[in-house]
């Protein structure tokens, strides 16, 4: 049963099976869902709506699900993403996550694990949105409203990916932030197993390079076998 306080979720699959059983579970757990058969619509759908998360599936038709997600990160929009998708190799769910899905389940899958990532992300997403905040240290500027990022007045851009790693260690700023942490945090879809150590340090050396390039002192330091830490470089 639902109520007009109930998670508004949008889900954009084509497979009618699916889209039904997937419905009709969501609904059982309490969310109003609203399903789109193709990524077009589904696009309109968000442009004229308001949803508290999207469930996208990879393939379907008109625009896919990953052209969809790029327009919505694009726009700003930060709606909670789940990608689902038969897709299961590493380099895939990789991109996936990296175009800024927030979440990542590949079919075949149980309903009741469905409806619990979607919990997840909306508590994930209900504590990420109470307190944003604008950080000033050694010349950068973060401003968490505006989803910016300056460096000496500067503008850098950086991909979802960035932007979720230097936002988690703002947060927990003079505080060493593992890199189970960060995986958790950062790529909660991918299973700990994965080996996701050289994701991590690629994704961080290359957002050392866009903050601290012609720059004094490091932001972000690695704390070998322990993690990693932002502090002010004077401190």
């Amino acid at each position: 049963m639902t109520s007009a306080s109930s998670p508004r979720i949008l889900l954009v699959e084509d497979e009618v099976q699916t889209a039904t059983a997937v419905s009709e579970s969501l609904q059982q757990e309490g969310f109003q869902v609203s399903w789109s058969p193709s990524g077009s619509s589904g696009l309109r759908l968000l442009a004229s709506n308001a949803f508290d998360a999207v469930i996208l599936d990879w393939m379907v038709p008109e625009l896919s699900g990953l052209d969809l997600l790029k327009k919505l990160r694009k726009e700003g929009k930060k709606v909670p993403v789940l990608l689902l998708t038969a897709r299961d190799a590493v380099e895939d769910r990789i991109r996936g996550l990296d175009t800024g899905a927030d979440d990542y389940l590949v079919k075949p899958f149980a309903l009741a694990e469905l409806a619990a990532r979607v919990r997840a992300l909306l508590r994930r997403g209900s504590n990420l949105g109470d307190t944003p905040s604008i950080w000033k240290i050694d010349g950068l500027e973060v401003d968490e409203y505006a989803h910016t990022v300056k460096r000496e007045g500067t503008v850098v851009t950086l991909t979802a990916k960035e932007w979720q790693i230097l936002v988690l260690l703002l947060r927990n700023a003079n505080r060493v932030v593992s890199r189970e942490t960060l995986a958790h945090e950062v790529w909660p879809g991918m299973n700990r197993a994965t080996p996701l150590d050289n994701v991590i340090d690629v994704h961080l050396a290359n957002l050392r390079r866009k903050l601290e390039d012609g720059q004094t002192g490091r932001l972000i330091q690695t704390i070998r076998g322990v993690g990693f830490l932002l502090r002010s470089a004077q401190s």
